[in-house]
């Protein structure tokens, strides 16, 4: 018998700290009506100093596994994804498998592609059920982007937000997750990255970005994403349910969703709400329309991330 993947349960976390754009307008050269229109973002949750990526992703997992009814003990692989980890090493997998009271299973993190992290980790967590090597896969997406940006810099400070997505994924005789496509092309890496910080500096490296040539290049190489993940799949746009993408620019997104003539109401956004929380936006996004309601059982999602690398992924799923 074919073993497909399925989302059982999804769970998200969010700090407790708002930072509207008017508190921006003190900080820096901006205004709210400036952010609003270049990225359609008015607020963003900020991380206090006892939280970072481990304490966030644990409380999203947690509440990922209550909804799927699974327990930490029966928990076959932890992937988190995330560009701004509580340390280099031990993973901030491990140090959440340590919270849970589990051991045993494989836990590593992925930082293959930073905002596109999350869908690079759900593909992983999919082959691995699929094969039958593992039965539940906890896979999160944590960032505590707060910490690696430039508050002096009004490009990118109005941009992003902290939190935590989770979902669990388990075995299931009907497809589930219906196919994965990733990508990557390290010839734009100076489009957008981190660089890291020098043992002989005490000052923090800050994200870089060139915001315009990112734009371009999201919209028409998602654009493309989309119609490779409609064939493999032998489907229409019409077959499309919900849009869950990347949060991060409103222009983007409606773009995309252009693409796949959907309305804005069958796409799934939090960013107006939380900036754009990197590879954790895609499973906060999921979250939040599940828990609300409007995402429902039997509906086919179409999901994607575009970030740092240049990376760049979609899945295609059925709820």
């Amino acid at each position: 018998m074919t073993t497909y993947s399925k989302i059982l349960g999804t769970g998200s976390y969010l700090p407790e700290k708002i930072l509207t754009n008017f508190d921006l307008e003190k900080m820096v050269d901006t205004s709210n009506e400036w952010i609003v229109e270049r990225s359609g973002i008015r607020t963003r949750h900020i991380a206090s100093a006892d939280e970072n990526a481990v304490t966030m992703a644990e409380k999203a997992g947690r509440r990922a596994l209550d909804t799927a009814g699974i327990r930490p003990g029966d928990v076959g692989m932890i992937i988190v994804s995330s560009t701004t980890p509580h340390l280099v090493f031990p993973s901030t997998a491990c140090l959440l498998q340590e919270k849970l009271g589990i051991a045993g299973c494989p836990a590593f993190d992925l930082n293959a592609s930073a905002c596109a992290g999350f869908m690079y980790a759900l593909s992983i967590a999919d082959q691995y059920i699929k094969t039958g090597a593992i039965k539940n896969a906890l896979v999160i997406g944590s960032e505590v982007m707060s910490r690696v940006i430039d508050w002096k810099d009004r490009t990118t400070c109005v941009l992003f937000g902290d939190g935590s997505g989770a979902i669990v994924l388990g075995p299931d005789k009907e497809p589930g997750i219906l196919s994965t496509h990733l990508h990557a092309d390290g010839t734009h890496k100076d489009v957008l990255y981190l660089p890291q910080t020098s043992r002989s500096s005490a000052e923090i490296e800050t994200v870089k970005m060139m915001g315009n040539q990112l734009f371009k290049l999201a919209v028409n190489t998602l654009g493309t994403l989309f119609d490779e993940t409609l064939a493999a799949n032998s489907m229409q746009k019409t077959d499309i349910d919900w849009l869950v993408p990347h949060q991060a620019n409103m222009r983007i997104i409606d773009a995309m969703a252009k693409k796949l003539d959907l309305p804005m109401e069958r796409v799934a956004i939090t960013l107006d709400k939380q900036g754009n929380t990197s590879s954790a936006s895609i499973p906060l996004a999921l979250d939040e329309a599940i828990r609300d309601g409007r995402i429902k059982r039997g509906q086919i999602l179409m999901m994607e991330g575009f970030g740092g690398g240049l990376a760049w992924g979609s899945a295609l799923v059925k709820y």
